[in-house]
């Protein structure tokens, strides 16, 4: 069985703690390698060989880091299927969705070669009699990041781009269920010119991360994953004294009006509740149409299209709508909920409880559920479930609706989807959630715009990517300068007052 590693100083380590967790292949249910766990030994290893390398890569300057960057989207570009196919065999998404998720990380490192413009300072010639002020960007040192399971390339590169093209170093903590993309990433990076110990990935559980949060040297934290563990690293991050930006969870609401397409909404719905298994913190999970009428013509057309729905494994090829889920505690906790919200009074209008895939019955794969008559006081309303559930709230109002997704404590995504431009402006001017889409599903930024959600969805001043990223991993420092401009008596200067 395969022995995965950590890569420290530019080598593949093994590691030494003792423990390993499985990494699992979801489609089957077989353990397919081991991956270490790192003691907190290692991982102060891995911080004090990145704060020896980080001096030397914050003084090269920004447009010849971004010549690395250049160099890695080339890398990507040239070895994407190969990184698709090892995310696909740990994750268990489709291959096209895992090639996307590959590329949306692609995208923020094109996007990170405009470093030299986004580090230019301030200037203000002539600010008082004699005296200049300027203000430049420099990197904090050595920076981290803990990401989640379900974007394995994506994420990662969402941090460690803009990070890098700041002049840090960075220590990578992946997911230990699908570590060997960010692995692969950091052989791609040296070899696209990154000095050594400027990327770390150290694999690890809690152990690591509590090492992390408490090493002294690192100075800001990333985080994406569930809202009970970012506000335990923001807590505790920030106590000690760092930077950080968490982000939890979802609870994504897409409100149908009644003058929308219909077809258009349903095809959004099943595309962003169902693609990628539910899988996403972007996911829409709670359809609001509003009025019954409204309601009964949404499910009319969501019902025929979730029961084609294609489950199975990624090497099905493009036949497949979506894959296994990550493990089999996944699996389990989706159904328990869907069986809670039966219980609950929901109706279950589609039931995936009994799928069964020939070839792969020990596999960690959820057929398709939609609910209906859906109430906010049910668990699978309040709950991200993180599966292939859709719930569908019905509402008597546009007022109504807004306010169920203003309520909600999660603040992530949210979308409407209307013919009427007054109440799509209406609805974007007052909704209290990061990210918004007007007819579109899964409104997540492009690399030059900023994602974040609000709420119990965020926690911290900065959101990813975008501008903000550049913000977050370095510091303002302000210089006010003054030179000698009075007439040279006896040898000395004679400084000219200040205003």
């Amino acid at each position: 069985m395969q022995e995965l590693s950590h890569y420290i100083d530019g080598a593949h380590v093994k590691g030494t703690s003792g423990r390993f967790a499985d990494v699992m292949n979801p489609a089957t249910g077989e353990v397919q390698a081991k991956v270490p766990l790192a003691s907190v030994e290692e991982m102060d290893h891995a911080v004090a060989v990145a704060a020896k390398a980080q001096p030397a890569w914050a003084a090269v300057n920004p447009q010849r880091r971004a010549r690395v960057l250049m160099k890695f989207v080339d890398l990507l570009n040239r070895d994407m299927d190969k990184l698709a196919e090892a995310l696909s065999r740990e994750h268990g998404k489709t291959f096209p969705d895992a090639k996307g998720d590959v590329q949306r990380g692609l995208e923020v490192v094109e996007y990170c070669i405009g470093a030299p413009q986004m580090l230019k300072g301030e200037y203000t010639d002539g600010a008082g009699p004699g005296i200049d002020i300027y203000s430049m960007r420099q990197p904090l040192g050595v920076t981290a990041g803990i990401t989640p399971f379900n974007f394995p390339a994506m994420i990662p590169m969402w941090m460690f781009a803009p990070a890098i093209a700041c002049g840090n170093a960075f220590i990578l903590k992946p997911s230990e269920r699908d570590p060997s993309v960010p692995l692969m990433l950091a052989e791609l990076l040296e070899e696209a010119g990154l000095p050594k110990g400027i990327l770390q990935v150290v694999n690890g559980d809690k152990g690591a991360v509590d090492a992390i949060l408490d090493n002294p040297v690192i100075q800001s934290i990333g985080f994406v994953g569930s809202t009970p563990i970012a506000e335990y690293i923001y807590g505790r991050g920030c106590s000690n004294g760092k930077r950080v930006q968490c982000f939890g969870g979802a609870k994504n609401h897409m409100i149908v009006m009644p003058d929308a397409d219909m077809d258009q909404a349903a095809d959004a719905l099943v595309g962003a509740g169902y693609g990628a298994a539910g899988e996403r913190c972007m996911a829409i999970s709670v359809a609001v149409p509003v009025g019954d009428e409204t309601a009964d013509r949404l499910i009319e057309k969501l019902v025929p299209r979730i029961e084609k729905l294609k489950v199975g494994p990624y090497t099905a090829g493009d036949d497949v709508d979506y894959g296994p889920v990550v493990t089999k505690a996944a699996k389990e906790n989706i159904l328990r909920l869907v069986q809670t919200g039966i219980d609950q009074g929901a109706k279950l209008v589609v039931d995936g409880r009994d799928f069964k895939l020939q070839g792969y019955e020990d596999g960690f794969f959820v057929g398709a559920h939609l609910f209906d008559n859906v109430t906010t006081d049910m668990d699978i309303y309040k709950t991200e479930i993180f599966g292939p559930v859709l719930s569908t709230v019905r509402a008597k109002t546009y007022e109504e609706a807004l306010g169920y997704a203003m309520d909600h404590e999660y603040g992530n995504g949210t979308a409407i989807f209307t013919r009427d431009g007054d109440t799509a402006r209406d609805f974007a001017s007052r909704i209290n959630i990061g990210m918004v889409g007007i007819n579109v599903p899964i409104p997540v930024p492009l690399a030059y715009h900023t994602f974040g959600g609000w709420k119990k969805s965020a926690f911290g001043d900065l959101n990813q990517h975008g501008p903000d990223a550049f913000k977050f991993y370095t510091r303002t420092k302000t210089v006010t300068a003054r030179w000698p401009s009075g007439l040279k008596e006896g040898g000395e200067f004679h400084f000219k007052p200040m205003d």
